[in-house]
């Protein structure tokens, strides 16, 4: 069995998530990103066909909180941003001759060990790549890669196009997934409401729920809808 590692790249959360500041003070976004990020640890420990899971971060919280759940911590240093971090945390495996790397993002609430294990299944022989975009096929969501530094890291703006270019520069045809609980990531006030009332009770969904966000939001209903 081939040995695949979840990378999980997770930015200082003081300075995440600077959309919601309208609805949610600072330290409700922090705690929104911890509850986002327990959700995909929780649904990466559970899903077959995987290692062992990497958070490449420089948030002493995040860190603290993988390494609660059992994950490999790999400190995020200088300034190159999100897919510097990746490439890092790609490289180091490489080296240690893991087979693959599945980077998924920590603010995927529901994403789930089922839809995990579809992606991971669908990946081929080496090398190979398989993508689970956001709903809007515009960000990369979730992505295994083989071996784990096949491809330039392009996350961004409209990266799943980027990905997709990639991978035919290396002559491999991806196989693309559309999965909807991890096509959904929040990045818009309006995610919040979607998530609040979604089916189920994630740690992200019970903390937002937990702030009654309609009663700050005046408009809150037309969101919801």
């Amino acid at each position: 069995m081939r040995t695949i590692w979840a990378i999980i790249p997770i930015k200082d959360l003081t300075l995440a998530k600077q959309r919601l500041s309208g609805l949610l003070r600072s330290a409700e976004r922090q705690a929104l990103g911890l509850a986002m990020l327990e959700d995909v640890l929780t649904a990466l420990g559970k899903a077959q066909g995987l290692s062992g899971t990497l958070l490449v971060s420089s948030d002493a919280d995040a860190c603290d909180l993988a390494r609660h759940y059992g994950a490999r911590v790999l400190a995020e240093t200088g300034s190159g941003g999100l897919n510097a971090a990746v490439t890092h945390a790609a490289q180091v495996l490489a080296s240690e001759g893991v087979a693959g790397a599945f980077v998924l993002h920590g603010d995927i609430p529901l994403a789930g060990p089922d839809e995990v294990e579809q992606l991971l299944a669908a990946l081929g022989a080496a090398p190979a790549i398989a993508i689970a975009p956001d709903g809007a096929r515009s960000g990369t969501n979730a992505m295994v890669v083989s071996p784990p530094d096949l491809i330039a890291f392009r996350y961004g703006r409209e990266s799943f196009s980027a990905h997709l270019e990639e991978s035919a520069n290396n002559g491999v045809t991806p196989q693309v997934l559309d999965l909807p609980g991890l096509a959904f990531d929040v990045d818009e006030v309006d995610d919040l409401f979607t998530l609040v009332s979604a089916p189920g009770n994630t740690r992200a969904q019970e903390f937002l729920r937990g702030l009654a966000l309609d009663a700050r939001l005046p408009t809150a209903s037309a969101h919801a809808g």
